[in-house]
């Protein structure tokens, strides 16, 4: 989100601002140097970007780019008074005027065209200063800091949830006994590829797992691979490790030629040895429609009955049944309200038979409500409730900071680090667009027309050619829906009237938005907000 304010700058503020300069002479140089300087600062801030995420940015990397955000929320200042003051000004040159009026309404704008071209003489110098500060200390270097980060191994924190024990897991049963019968009897030799979407932290992974290790499934195929794919992956290393595992299934050795094969080689190994198999493979947390794509190139369709896994948190990355037949999305919803109780409590009170104590009930059911039948919030919660004493005093101290928890605790990161994945992996115009909803307060359903609306007021939305900005800013909503950022609350004949975001991620970016200082809202009293349905 670094680059989010100097992008908006740039494609949507500057180029106006150019064009208006015409008219302040000697000053478009000047416009054409502050723009050249913010796409030069923009290398800079990508790879600020990419280190934040990784949690390896400097204390004075962070100091420059807060001032750089700060340069560039100046820069939006100075162009909506330019053009709030011109545009008033040649409004009135329409009408008539006396003489002297004229010349008093000419030296006001010449004043004003003096102050607004000392403005920008000033943002261009501070722009060169910071661009020669990045320069100065090697910002985009990777090598430089704590040695080499492409060496470093990241502990995925994902992976917990592949060990999770049948008696710990609650509320998928229905799914995944659905998923199985799709597995196992359906169509006996069409193949078939099933996307499971959801938001991260629903149990995506957790379910596909325990569908997977079933007996029923086990036996059903002659062989099977588990391919974990992410956001970065190496088709190559995919490739070898898929066949390893169909080769190991089947109790045989794979080939050690595959080691050195290419990426091309390895499709043909792999569709060779599947072309009489039945088999099954588990793509787990895709993230580029470029992959299945690619993929797809490598498993045979031998009519076999073959059965394709795949968990996204993108609707648009999941195979449709728009391309094919055999193709189909299930979405996993959260968990119902009793369902992430009996979560809660046999995480939280497992010493206690299950049962949660009458004194800290209330509490206890605030706490779950608030994680909205998220499993991963309600066990990462009460892991760090089981660190406290369970008393009514140490619970209410917890569910009262909760949101300065999110941010400080060790035991919560994890979580965050899950649910901003997503965040992370969104464009630039995008990020702008899901930050807005934390101006509205937790719990909040906003109609859909009225948030657009503010998104090209806001400057968010990019022109399209054969688009009104409407449009593009649909699509845009339409996208966050579909990487399951945004949920609809209200939607009629296939319009979304109303919407909102999960009250773990809107934590998220509240103290996301601060730190950006992307927006800052203190709301005393939300009832002059009204639901929207």
């Amino acid at each position: 989100m670094a680059e989010s304010a100097v992008n908006i700058v740039i494609e949507n503020l500057v180029p106006l601002l150019v064009h208006e300069a015409r008219l302040l002479k000697g000053i478009h140089s000047k416009v054409e140097s502050i723009k050249s300087e913010l796409e030069i600062i923009q290398s800079f801030l990508k790879d600020a970007d990419s280190r934040a995420e990784k949690e390896d940015m400097s204390n004075v990397m962070k100091t420059w780019v807060k001032q750089v955000r700060e340069e560039a929320y100046h820069i939006e200042d100075v162009i909506d008074e330019y053009i709030m003051h011109f545009t008033k000004q040649s409004y009135e040159q329409k009408q008539r005027f006396h003489l002297l009026q004229k010349v008093f309404q000419y030296t006001i704008k010449l004043k004003a065209r003096c102050a607004i071209v000392s403005m920008i003489q000033d943002i261009s110098s501070n722009l060169k200063e910071k661009r020669e500060m990045a320069v100065s200390y090697r910002f985009n270097t990777i090598e430089h800091g704590s040695g080499d980060t492409r060496s470093v191994t990241l502990h995925d924190p994902r992976v917990a949830s592949l060990f999770i024990e049948d008696a710990e897991v609650v509320g998928i049963e229905s799914h995944r006994d659905k998923l199985i019968t799709w597995l196992v009897e359906g169509p006996s030799k069409n193949q078939m590829v099933i996307s499971i979407v959801g938001i991260g932290g629903v149990g995506k992974t957790t379910l596909i797992k325990k569908v997977y290790e079933n007996e029923k499934v086990t036996t059903r195929f002659d062989c099977c691979a588990w391919i974990t794919v992410s956001q970065s992956y190496n088709m190559e290393e995919l490739l070898r490790d898929m066949i390893k595992q169909m080769f190991k299934a089947r109790k045989e050795s794979a080939p050690m030629e595959i080691d050195t094969m290419k990426e091309t080689l390895l499709m043909e190994k792999l569709r060779l040895y599947l072309q009489e198999l039945r088999y099954v493979v588990v793509f787990d947390d895709l993230w580029k429609k470029e992959f299945w794509e690619q993929i797809e190139l490598a498993l045979p369709n031998n009519e076999k009955g073959n059965r394709i896994l795949i968990t996204t948190r993108s609707e648009s990355v999941a195979p449709s049944n728009k391309e094919s037949p055999s193709y189909h999305v299930y979405k996993l919803p959260p968990l119902p309200l009793d369902k992430a109780w009996e979560l809660f409590c046999k995480k939280v009170f497992r010493h206690e038979g299950g049962n949660c104590p009458p004194e800290l009930d209330e509490l206890s059911r605030d706490i779950v409500k608030r994680c909205e039948g998220l499993p991963l919030a309600i066990v990462t919660i009460g892991g760090l409730l089981l660190t406290k004493n369970k008393v009514v005093y140490e619970w209410r101290k917890l569910h009262d900071s909760l949101s300065s928890e999110l941010e400080t605790d060790s035991h919560l990161n994890t979580m965050i680090k899950i649910l901003s994945l997503t965040y992370h992996n969104l464009p630039y115009n995008l990020k702008a667009c899901f930050l807005y909803f934390g101006l509205f307060p937790e719990d909040y359903s906003i109609n859909c027309e009225r948030l657009i609306r503010l998104w090209i007021a806001e400057g968010f939305v990019k022109e399209k050619k054969g688009l009104t900005l409407e449009e593009v800013a649909q699509d845009y909503l339409n996208q966050l829906i579909r990487r399951s950022l945004v949920q609809v609350e209200f939607e009629f004949k296939g319009i979304f009237r109303s919407c909102r975001v999960h009250d773990m991620l809107h934590e998220i970016i509240v103290s996301r938005s601060e730190e950006l200082s992307f927006c800052s809202v203190s709301i005393q009293n939300c009832s002059s907000f009204k639901k929207i349905a």
